[in-house]
């Protein structure tokens, strides 16, 4: 039992690097990424190029430690289920290798924006128009890596219920959560109106999942079972 605290508390710590450095990036992309307007996007990057350059670093480093993450949960879990915790490191994997691909797209409209040479070679509107272009892709790359950000929570929750090292509660939240996040990405690409109507929601759930698994890793580790729930556990 303490090594598989050891282990929870460990995957709690690499979660907690990803939950920073992820919250820290998707804020700068906020301020800088302005929708159906090109000037005021490059100007932003250009204001805050120092910043951007770093959150571009932060979403590096996060994704690199939500591999981690997710390889010491599977050290913890994969008793409950070697297909479904396979299934979960697979889904985490694909998310990480397009995130950090889309990173480019970042980098693109940084190079852009900050680089007068590329001003000369397209004139001002059409290197702002680039740089729009470049994180319009961003954002939606972003949503593709979501659908398996979000397809991982499932297992997750599946094998935190089936194993018992979990509250029951969680592990249902968690699975919750996974569908409510590939409900943002359908609701985004289909029906934008509405995903904006609905998003604070949706936000609000995947905060208190994750940050509910968060907070029990760190603090709790796992749950300490009866030998008789040990064997309801197994079973």
């Amino acid at each position: 039992m303490d090594s598989q605290k050891r282990l929870a508390r460990t995957a709690g710590l690499y979660y907690l690097v990803v939950a920073v450095l992820g919250a820290f990036a998707h804020v700068v992309r906020a301020l800088v990424y302005v929708p159906g307007d090109a000037a005021a996007s490059a100007e932003n990057i250009v204001a805050k190029a120092s910043l951007v350059n770093y959150s571009f670093v932060a979403d590096l480093v996060q994704a690199t430690f939500l591999v981690f993450v997710v390889m010491t949960l599977y050290r913890l879990l994969h008793h409950a289920g070697k297909n479904v915790a396979r299934a979960m490191v697979i889904f985490v994997v694909i998310a990480v290798a397009l995130i950090c691909l889309n990173m480019v797209h970042q980098l693109g409209a940084l190079l852009v924006a900050t680089d007068s040479a590329y001003a000369a070679a397209f004139d001002s509107q059409g290197s702002e128009a680039l740089v729009l272009l470049m994180l319009d892709l961003q954002h939606y790359g972003y949503l593709i890596a979501q659908i398996f950000f979000g397809l991982w929570l499932f297992p997750l929750g599946l094998l935190a219920i089936r194993s018992g090292m979990f509250p029951r509660l969680l592990g249902q939240l968690l699975m919750v959560a996974s569908v409510g996040y590939l409900l943002d990405v359908a609701l985004q690409f289909l029906a934008p109106e509405f995903a904006d109507a609905v998003n604070p929601a949706l936000v609000t759930l995947f905060v208190v999942a994750e940050g509910a698994l968060l907070v029990y890793l760190l603090v709790r580790g796992v749950r300490t079972m009866r030998p008789a729930e040990q064997l309801i556990a197994a079973a």
